[in-house]
C-alpha cells in the first residue's frame, strides 16, 4: 500500500548553526542539535571531529549534495549545517529512575521507523493524554522532531520526555534492567491485545507502517500483540493503533 509522505520543509534560518567551528563549539557547550547536515565531498580533521562530537551525543549526520546546503539560502557553511533541536532530549536512564523514584509505573513508548512526521506528532499527543512517560526514539531513520511534529502533537512535544538513544535494541535491554515488559505491536501476532496485562511496568513498540518492527528488535519483545479487525484491511494508521492501545492501557490501569 502506497503511503502519502508529508513534504519536509527546510529549517529556518534561526534554527541552524552554520559552519564545521560552530557546530562544533555548540556540541562542546552541550547545545542539543536535531542532526547534522554534512557535504558529501568534505573531509579533514575537522569533519572528524564533528562524526565523533555527533557519535557521542547521539546527533544524526546525514551525507547530503552540497546543494541541498546552498538550498537552506545561507552562504559560508563550508559543507557542515547544524539544526538546533527543537525538543530537549532526555537520558533514558535519568527518566527510568526519576519515575521510579516517584512511585509511577512506568509507561513508555518506542518508536521504530516511524518517518511521517505527522504520525510522530499525533501519537505524542496521544501519548500524553494517557499518561505516557516518556517517548524513545532512535537517533536515525525516523521523522525530525521539527516544528511541524510539534504543531501536529499540539505542543505535546514539549512537554512529554523524549529519550533519544543510538540504540532500539540497547534500549530494551535498559528497559529490562528496570523491571520493565517491552511489549510490540505486531499485526500477525497471535496474542490479542485484550489477554495482555498493561498493570506491571510497560513499553510499547510501535512501527513504521511500511516495514513495521525491525525483526532484530522484534525478538527482544517479551511479548507481542495483535489488534483484533474486521475485515480484510492491510493495517491500521500507526498513530491510530498507537492510541487504541494507550486507551485499552489506561482502561486496565484505572479499573
Amino acid at each position: 500500500m502506497r503511503t502519502f509522505r508529508q513534504q519536509q520543509h527546510r529549517p529556518k534560518k534561526n534554527t541552524l548553526i552554520i559552519g564545521r567551528d560552530k557546530v562544533i563549539a555548540a556540541m562542546k557547550e552541550g547545545k542539543q542539535l536535531e542532526r547534522i547536515y554534512l557535504s558529501q565531498t568534505i573531509h579533514g580533521p575537522e569533519i572528524e571531529e564533528v562524526r565523533a562530537l555527533a557519535a557521542e551525543n547521539q546527533v544524526p549526520v546525514n551525507k547530503v549534495p552540497v546543494e541541498k546546503l546552498n538550498g537552506f539560502n545561507i552562504s559560508n557553511h563550508g559543507g557542515c549545517v547544524g539544526v538546533i533541536a527543537k525538543v530537549q532530549y532526555q537520558d533514558l536512564q535519568d527518566t527510568l529512575s526519576f519515575i521510579i523514584e516517584s512511585g509511577d509505573i512506568p509507561l513508555l513508548l518506542m518508536l521504530d521507523g516511524i518517518t511521517d512526521v505527522r504520525n510522530i506528532g499525533a501519537i505524542a499527543r496521544t501519548a500524553y493524554c494517557c499518561g505516557v512517560h516518556a517517548i524513545i526514539i532512535p537517533d536515525k531513520g525516523i521523522g525530525a522532531l521539527n516544528e511541524d511534529a510539534i504543531l501536529t502533537s499540539a505542543g505535546a512535544l514539549e512537554q512529554i520526555a523524549v529519550c533519544r538513544v543510538n540504540s532500539l535494541m540497547k534500549a530494551v535491554d535498559t528497559l529490562h534492567l528496570n523491571g520493565i515488559k517491552v511489549f510490540a505491536s505486531e499485526m500477525t501476532a497471535e496474542t490479542s491485545i485484550y489477554n495482555c496485562d498493561f498493570r506491571e511496568p510497560a513499553a510499547i513498540i510501535m512501527g513504521g507502517e511500511e516495514k513495521g518492527i525491525y525483526p532484530a528488535l522484534m525478538k527482544t519483545s517479551d511479548i507481542s500483540f495483535r489488534i483484533p479487525m474486521t475485515g480484510n484491511f492491510e493495517s491500521l494508521n500507526v498513530s491510530v493503533a498507537t492510541g487504541m492501545i494507550l486507551y485499552e492501557i489506561m482502561k486496565q490501569r484505572s479499573l
